[in-house]
C-alpha cells in the first residue's frame, strides 16, 4: 500500500511538472485555425471563385460573337454545258471565306441572367457561411466539453491529494494503535474510489482533447499538453454586429430571389428579340487539269468576289406549344416553394434560440444559488480545517467536508462555463459571430 500511495504521489507530481510545459489554446485560437484547415471551407471558397468567374455581365451579354468560316473544295468529274448540250470536264477547286458577326440589341433574356449571376454569387457565399456556422457550433461544443473536463480535473487533483494525506494519516495511527484496523480500510476504500475516478476523467480528458483538434485538422500538436483558456470577454457579446444574420435564413431569402428571377428569364422567352447581323464572304475559283484555264489570282479573286450584307433581325415568340408558360406556372410554383423555407427558417432559429435563452436564464438562476452554496460550503470547511487541526473530528469527516466545498467550487465554474458556452452559442445562431 506505501508503494501505491508513493506511486500517486509521483503521478500527481509529474502532472504539476508536465504542467509547466503546457501550450494554452484559446477558442479564438481553435476558430482560426479550424476555417483555415477545413477542407468543405476551402471547396466552398473555391465554388465561389468559380461563380465569380462564370458571371456575365448585361454588357458582356451584348458584345457580338464574331465567327470566322474558311473552306476549301475539289470537285473531279463532268458535267452538261448548256451551251453546246455536251458534256464538258468538271474538275474545279472552289475555296470560300466567311466571316459573321450577330449581336442582339434588345434581349429581355439577357437581363434577367445577369441579375441571376449576380445572385448566384450570393448564394455560393451563403452556402460557405452555412459550412462554417454548422462547423463552428460543432467546435464549440467540442471545446467546451472539454473544458468543463478539464476543471474537474483540478478539483479530482485536490480531492486525490486530499485523499492520500488522509489515508497516510491513518496508516500511521493504525500503526500505533490509535485507530482500528477498520477504520484503515473505509480510506483505503474511499482512496481507491477517488483515484479511480481521477484516472476516469483523465482518460476523458485525453479523448475529448484528441477529438477537438481531430475536428481542427491539427495533427502536430501534442494534446497531452494543450491547455484551453478559459477567458470570455463578456462585453465583446454587447458589442457584436447586429447586421450579421443567421447563414440558413440567409441562403433561404437568396434563393427566394433566385427563382423570383427564374420567372423573370422564363417570361423574357415570351418577349421579342431585336437583332443586328453583318456578313462578309468571298470566294476563289479555279479549274483543274486544264492548261488553258484563265481564271484569275488567288488575291484578285479574293477582291472581285466579295459579298458584303448588314440587317435587323426582329424575333416574335407567337406559339410553341405552351411550353414557355407551363415554365413559367412551375417557376412560381418553385419561387412559393422558396418563400415556405425562408419561414420554415426562421421557426426552426426562433424556436432554437427560445430554448437557449431559457437555458441562459436557468444558469443565471443557478449561479446565485452556486454562489451561496459555496459560501457555506467554504464556511463549513474553515470550522471544519479549525477543528481538524486541533483534533476535535476525524480525518474521514474532515475529508468529506472539504469534497463538499471543492464539489461546490467546481459546479459553480462549470454553471459559468455553461452560460458563457450559451451565450456564444445564440451569438452564432442569431449573428454568425461573437
Amino acid at each position: 500500500m506505501n508503494r501505491k500511495r508513493v506511486l500517486t504521489v509521483v503521478f500527481l507530481a509529474f502532472c504539476t511538472f508536465a504542467s509547466g510545459q503546457e501550450v494554452s489554446w484559446s477558442l479564438i485560437k481553435c476558430f482560426e485555425t479550424a476555417l483555415q484547415n477545413n477542407i468543405e471551407i476551402k471547396i466552398r471558397q473555391l465554388e465561389i471563385k468559380k461563380t465569380l468567374k462564370s458571371q456575365n455581365s448585361i454588357l458582356n451579354r451584348m458584345l457580338p460573337t464574331v465567327s470566322l468560316y474558311g473552306e476549301q473544295q475539289y470537285s473531279f468529274g463532268s458535267t452538261i454545258d448548256p451551251s453546246t448540250n455536251g458534256r464538258v470536264s468538271s474538275n474545279i477547286q472552289n475555296d470560300n471565306f466567311y466571316i459573321n458577326t450577330r449581336t442582339n440589341l434588345i434581349d429581355f433574356s439577357a437581363f434577367a441572367n445577369a441579375q441571376k449571376d449576380k445572385i448566384s454569387i450570393e448564394i455560393a457565399k451563403a452556402e460557405k457561411e452555412v459550412i462554417e456556422n454548422e462547423y463552428k457550433l460543432q467546435l464549440l461544443e467540442s471545446y467546451y466539453q472539454t473544458l468543463y473536463t478539464q476543471e474537474l480535473i483540478k478539483i479530482q487533483k485536490e480531492q486525490l491529494k486530499q485523499a492520500t494525506f488522509n489515508l497516510d494519516r491513518i496508516s500511521k495511527e493504525v500503526a500505533i494503535g490509535s485507530k482500528p484496523q477498520s477504520d484503515l480500510y473505509d480510506m483505503q476504500l474511499s482512496f481507491s474510489e477517488e483515484e479511480n475516478s481521477y484516472l476516469e476523467t483523465q482518460q476523458l480528458y485525453g479523448i475529448q482533447k484528441t477529438q477537438l483538434f481531430q475536428l481542427i485538422n491539427v495533427s502536430n500538436v501534442e494534446t497531452d499538453a494543450v491547455i484551453l483558456e478559459i477567458y470570455f470577454d463578456e462585453n465583446n457579446v454587447d458589442n457584436i454586429k447586429k447586421t450579421h444574420s443567421n447563414p440558413k435564413k440567409k441562403l433561404a431569402e437568396f434563393q427566394y430571389q433566385n427563382s423570383l428571377k427564374t420567372i423573370h428569364l422564363e417570361r423574357a422567352n415570351n418577349l421579342p428579340v431585336l437583332s443586328a447581323y453583318y456578313g462578309y464572304s468571298t470566294f476563289y475559283y479555279k479549274n483543274i487539269k486544264e492548261a488553258s484555264d484563265f481564271s484569275d489570282s488567288f488575291s484578285t479573286q479574293l477582291s472581285d468576289n466579295k459579298n458584303q450584307e448588314v440587317g435587323m433581325q426582329l424575333m416574335i415568340p407567337v406559339f410553341n406549344g405552351f411550353r414557355n408558360n407551363k415554365k413559367i406556372i412551375a417557376s412560381k410554383i418553385e419561387s412559393e416553394k422558396a418563400k415556405l423555407v425562408i419561414n420554415q427558417e426562421k421557426q426552426e432559429l426562433d424556436k432554437q434560440v427560445v430554448l437557449e435563452e431559457q437555458n441562459k436564464k436557468n444558469y443565471l438562476l443557478l449561479q446565485e444559488k452556486l454562489n451561496d452554496r459555496l459560501s457555506y460550503a467554504k464556511a463549513s470547511f474553515n470550522t471544519m480545517q479549525a477543528k481538524f487541526t486541533n483534533g476535535r473530528v476525524e480525518a474521514i469527516l474532515y475529508s468529506s467536508v472539504k469534497n463538499q466545498f471543492l464539489s461546490a467550487k467546481y459546479d459553480l465554474i462549470k454553471n459559468s462555463l455553461q452560460l458563457q458556452y450559451i451565450i456564444l452559442k445564440i451569438n452564432l445562431l442569431q449573428h454568425n459571430s461573437f
